[in-house]
């Protein structure tokens, strides 16, 4: 994961944890540092959630822009699709993923948190796309995410004008999830991850894709979709267990199988 990215797993929760002070500016070497974390985190059966966190001063204030000061167009399109899809394979880990939001979540940093199942966020945060003041736009998810989790004017309010925004508005939104205050924000990220940790880890991964693969697709597309997952659970030990547990009336004992 090289020297900015790290891996930590504890109670089987992974926090993949950004180390680039000051501000986590997102390089290419940390764009793949989380290309690889997301791998490792998907694929460890002992991993259930996965808490994404830059600190507690700083989430990620955006992208390297001196690395890119100098880039043209043909050197950018050969490495735009690698950085937005660094940022996607955060998105398809198959488990709960939360953003720990500290300081600054601004253009390719907000983008990151977008790429999470949740935002929890400081009280005394920044949200933002403000690519507009450096004659570009959102270029690893941003005008698409964005668009889908606040509404296309919203986004285009906050893409158009580069402005932040605060927790409160944030929250108001949409963007946030939760707010709290900054030294309570790693905690609340734990809280709100950890209930999945000894979940039905199998009817969360299909929960997630029916989800997120459902807001590409047309309705009935989405319908059949979600029907194909849904009779996949049918084959899982977590399925019997949860049923059987049922009908005992008594709380069930899920392995993840």
């Amino acid at each position: 994961m090289g020297d900015f990215v790290r891996v930590e797993i504890n109670d089987g929760i992974a926090t993949i944890r950004l180390e680039r002070p000051p501000m986590n500016a997102l390089n290419t070497q940390v764009q793949e540092g989380l290309r690889a974390a997301a791998a490792q985190t998907g694929a460890d059966p002992e991993v259930r959630a996965v808490i994404v966190y830059g600190g507690e001063k700083v989430f990620a204030a955006g992208a390297d822009i001196k690395e890119m000061a100098d880039m043209s167009y043909v050197d950018m399109s050969a490495r735009a699709a690698h950085l937005s899809s660094a940022f996607d394979a955060i998105a398809r880990i198959p488990k709960p993923v939360v953003a720990a939001i500290t300081g600054y979540a601004l253009g390719g940093g907000c983008e990151l948190a977008l790429a999470c199942d949740w935002r929890v966020v400081a009280d005394d945060a920044k949200l933002g796309q403000p690519e507009i003041k450096l004659g570009i736009i959102p270029g690893a998810g941003g005008t698409q995410r964005l668009a889908r989790l606040v509404g296309p004017a919203r986004a285009k309010d906050l893409i158009f004008s580069g402005r932040m925004v605060d927790a409160e508005e944030a929250l108001r939104i949409g963007l946030a999830d939760r707010v709290v205050p900054a030294a309570e924000v790693y905690d609340a990220a734990v809280a709100l991850v950890g209930p999945y940790v000894n979940g039905p880890a199998q009817a969360l991964r299909a929960a997630k894709l029916a989800v997120d693969g459902g807001l590409e697709l047309d309705l009935a597309s989405g319908l059949a979709w979600e029907s194909q997952l849904f009779a996949g659970l049918f084959a899982t030990e977590d399925k019997r267990e949860g049923m059987t547990a049922f009908v005992e009336k008594r709380k069930p004992d899920f392995t993840g199988r």
